[in-house]
């Protein structure tokens, strides 16, 4: 069940990055991230 778990996890931080760096500046500027916070974003977005 974990080996699942983490590949869910691992598939949507993928997503969550992948949509979140086709954004301009801009917009993620109005979603309060910076183009840094990708990352970390993402990771919280997965769990």
């Amino acid at each position: 069940m974990n080996i699942r778990k983490s590949f869910r996890e691992w598939r949507m931080y993928r997503e969550t990055v992948s949509e979140l760096s086709r954004m301009s500046d801009r917009e993620l500027s109005d979603l309060g991230i910076s183009r840094g916070d990708i990352p970390f974003v993402s990771r919280r977005a997965a769990r």
